[in-house]
């Protein structure tokens, strides 16, 4: 009676033990320096290093060395502050944190990126909590963030950044970039009605309180324009006739004048002359 009992329990916790989750395997940062986060399959998936080199970028040469202070410091260990992002789209937010941040980690080899899909803020928190106990530190980039979704992801990103009771990771810098200086969507109030969409204005806001490092990206001015196509001609052997006045045709027929249009005139130009150019 007590062996068929004994068996009866044996087959039971050989049940249990099949059905329960499988041990999570750490993830394995050692295949490369940059990555995406899947959180669909809370996975990180080692990406290509950027091609970009940070002095290409021009025009911006305040922000450039304000943000690559900032990173040097939490690369060696210094105190520093979270970084925002803002201003005009095609200015160089995204390229100036990948670019700066290949530039720097040649001399750490222990500095990883993980960018993150702005859609995946509620799930930073717990990305936060796995990085936290890891040897690498971490640069957690967002591009394009805004509350689209109210003030639910806003209270996501507080607390990731905030760390709760234990405080905010010590090996993670959060960077993001965004068209808007304060995060919010612009339609809080026909969608929300006055008094909801002030408190989760105020909700969005205070969250933009959480990064202690503002930079801003104003609109770019024609002599600048013309300055960045100029370093890209010279750098990649692009020789032309009339490179200026194709320059800004070019910027007339996008309507704009920035980093990215530039770049993209550069691209052009290159694919005319039978020129390769990084991605």
């Amino acid at each position: 009676m007590i062996d068929a009992q004994n068996a009866l329990l044996a087959r039971i916790a050989d049940a249990l033990e099949r059905l329960a989750p499988a041990a999570k395997t750490p993830p394995d940062f050692s295949g490369g320096r940059l990555f995406r986060h899947d959180c669909a399959r809370d996975a990180f998936v080692a990406a290509p290093d950027y091609p970009m080199a940070l002095d290409l970028l021009v025009g911006v040469e305040r922000q450039k060395d304000r943000f690559v202070e900032n990173l040097n410091r939490f690369a060696t260990g210094l105190p520093c502050n979270h970084v925002l992002l803002w201003g005009v789209r095609g200015t160089g937010k995204s390229s100036l944190t990948k670019a700066a941040f290949m530039a720097v980690c040649r001399d750490h080899a222990d500095l990883k990126l993980i960018e993150i899909d702005r859609d995946e803020i509620a799930a930073l928190p717990p990305l936060f909590d796995l990085l936290r106990v890891r040897a690498e530190r971490f640069v957690v980039l967002c591009d394009d963030l805004s509350f689209e979704d109210g003030a639910a992801a806003a209270k996501a990103l507080k607390s990731a950044l905030e760390g709760g009771v234990a405080g905010p990771p010590e090996n993670v810098l959060f960077v993001a970039t965004s068209n808007r200086r304060h995060l919010m969507p612009r339609d809080h109030v026909e969608t929300q009605g006055a008094i909801a969409a002030a408190e989760n204005a105020e909700e969005e806001m205070s969250v933009s309180d959480r990064f202690g490092l503002w930079i801003g990206f104003p609109p770019m001015d024609q002599a600048t324009y013309l300055q960045a196509i100029r370093a890209y001609a010279e750098r990649f052997d692009l020789v032309v006739e009339n490179l200026d006045r194709r320059a800004l045709q070019w910027s007339q027929l996008r309507g704009a004048r920035s980093g990215r249009v530039a770049w993209q005139f550069i691209r052009d130009l290159a694919g005319e002359l039978g020129k390769g150019l990084p991605a």
